[in-house]
C-alpha cells in the first residue's frame, strides 16, 4: 500500500469516527455573533439579548424565542405554564424528504419545546393575564392540532376565570403535515374566542410579530379587540409573489408590513418591543377601570369539566365559612331547597331526599333543559350566582 493510499484511508476513518454533533450545538443562535437581517451589521449576541433582540444599528426587530418573550412580559416568578406535556402525533403518517415524526423530534430537541406555542397564566405588572406565545423556531411556528388545542384550552380557562387573553403570534400558517386537522384549528380557536369576547365580554389582545402569515392571520391573529404589531413586521396571508402573479400587478414596496396594514386600518397600534409590556399594562389597566362595562355571561353548555385546579379552589372555598361569598352561596342554596320542598328550609335541616333533588336539578340533563325553558308550571331558578 502506498503512502497516499494509507493517508486516504486514515482520512476516511476519521470522517466515519467523527462525533455526530446535534442540531442544537450547530445552531447559529448558540454562537457569540449574529448578523442583522435588515442592515447586515454584525451583532454580539449577549448585548443583543440585553436589548431584547433589537438591532443597535437600524432598530430592526429580530426574531425572539417564546421563552425570551415570556421572561420579558411576565413578572418574575409568576408564570404558570399549561399543558407542557401535550405532544403532537402523526395521524396521516406524512412523509416528504423525511417522516413527519423525525421533523417533530428534531424540532423538539432543538428548541426544548413540545410544539410551537407556550401557554399559561401570570402577572403582567401585577395584572393577571392568560398568555400564549408562538415560537417560530419550531417548524416555522406552524399551527397543528396541538397548537390549536393548547390555545383553545387557554382561552376557555381565561373565559371561566374572567382573565384577559394575550396571544403573541409568529407563524407561517397551518401545518401541512397534519392536513385538514390543522385547518380545523382555525374554526375551533375562533369559536372559543367568540364565547370569550362576545358572550363573556372579556378582552382579547393580539400581538403580531414577524412573520405572521397563512391560517394564523386568517383566524385568531386578526380577531383581537385590539391588534398590536411590532415595527416592520411581515403580516399577510398569501405570499407576495403569489399575489403579484395572480393580480398581474406590481405591489408597493411596503406591502404586507405592519406600517402598510396600520395605514389601511387593519391594525390598532404599532409598538416597539421595548415599550410592549408598558403598552399592554396601560391597556389592561384602562380596560379594568373603564366605566359602563357590560357584564357578560357564559352560555349554557360552555362550561368545561371540573379541573384539578378548580377542584382545589372549591375545596378551599368551602373550608372558609366566614367568606361573604360562601354565606351568599348558602343563602342561594337554601332558597333552592325551599323552592323544591314548598316550605322554608335551612341547610341544617337537610334530608337525603331533598339533597338528591338539589343534585338532580344541578346535574340532570332534563332538569337543566327545564331550567332554560321555563314554563308556568316549572320552577324558575336564577342560573347565574354572583
Amino acid at each position: 500500500m502506498s503512502i497516499l493510499s494509507w493517508l486516504e484511508n486514515q482520512r476516511k476513518l476519521k470522517l466515519l469516527n467523527a462525533p455526530n454533533y446535534s442540531q442544537q450545538e450547530s445552531d447559529g443562535s448558540q454562537g457569540l455573533w449574529t448578523r442583522c437581517d435588515h442592515c447586515g451589521v454584525i451583532l454580539y449576541i449577549k448585548h443583543l439579548k440585553e436589548n431584547q433582540r433589537v438591532c443597535f444599528g437600524c432598530g430592526y426587530h429580530l426574531q425572539m424565542s417564546s421563552t425570551e418573550r415570556i421572561d420579558y412580559l411576565i413578572d418574575t416568578g409568576t408564570w404558570r405554564p399549561f399543558d407542557e406535556t401535550v405532544s403532537p402525533c402523526d395521524p396521516l403518517e406524512f412523509k416528504d424528504q423525511k417522516p413527519y415524526t423525525e421533523r417533530l423530534k428534531d424540532a423538539q430537541e432543538r428548541t426544548g419545546l413540545q410544539d410551537a406555542v407556550q401557554t399559561g397564566t401570570g402577572l403582567l405588572d401585577g395584572i393577571p393575564v392568560a398568555l400564549g406565545v408562538m415560537d417560530f423556531t419550531f417548524m416555522g411556528g406552524s399551527m397543528g392540532s396541538v397548537v390549536g388545542e393548547k390555545i383553545t384550552r387557554l382561552i376557555e380557562y381565561a373565559t371561566q376565570e374572567g382573565l384577559p387573553v394575550i396571544l403573541v403570534c409568529a407563524s407561517g400558517g397551518a401545518r401541512m403535515q397534519e392536513g385538514i386537522l390543522s385547518l380545523m384549528q382555525m374554526a375551533k380557536i375562533s369559536a372559543a374566542l367568540h364565547v370569550h369576547q362576545n358572550c363573556a365580554k372579556l378582552l382579547y389582545i393580539s400581538v403580531l410579530t414577524s412573520p405572521t402569515t397563512g391560517g394564523v392571520t386568517a383566524s385568531f391573529a386578526m380577531l383581537g379587540d385590539l391588534i398590536f404589531a411590532e415595527p416592520k413586521a411581515l403580516i399577510g396571508f398569501a405570499g407576495r409573489r403569489v399575489i403579484e402573479q395572480t393580480l398581474q400587478e406590481q405591489l408597493p414596496d411596503d406591502f404586507q408590513t405592519a406600517e402598510y396594514l396600520l395605514h389601511h386600518g387593519l391594525l390598532d397600534l404599532i409598538v416597539p418591543r421595548s415599550f410592549l409590556k408598558q403598552a399592554l399594562s396601560e391597556t389592561l389597566t384602562l380596560y379594568k377601570e373603564a366605566p359602563l362595562k357590560v357584564q357578560g355571561q357564559i352560555p349554557y353548555g360552555q362550561r368545561g369539566p371540573l379541573t384539578k385546579i378548580r377542584e382545589e379552589q372549591l375545596r378551599r372555598f368551602i373550608q372558609s365559612p366566614k367568606n361573604p361569598n360562601y354565606k351568599h352561596l348558602v343563602t342561594e342554596f337554601e332558597e333552592l331547597l325551599s323552592a323544591l320542598t314548598g316550605e322554608k328550609t335551612s341547610i341544617d335541616s337537610l334530608t337525603s331526599d331533598n339533597l338528591q333533588k338539589a343534585f338532580d336539578l344541578a346535574c340532570n340533563t332534563q332538569t337543566r333543559l327545564d331550567w332554560l325553558q321555563v314554563n308556568e308550571n316549572k320552577i324558575s331558578i336564577r342560573p347565574v350566582f354572583k
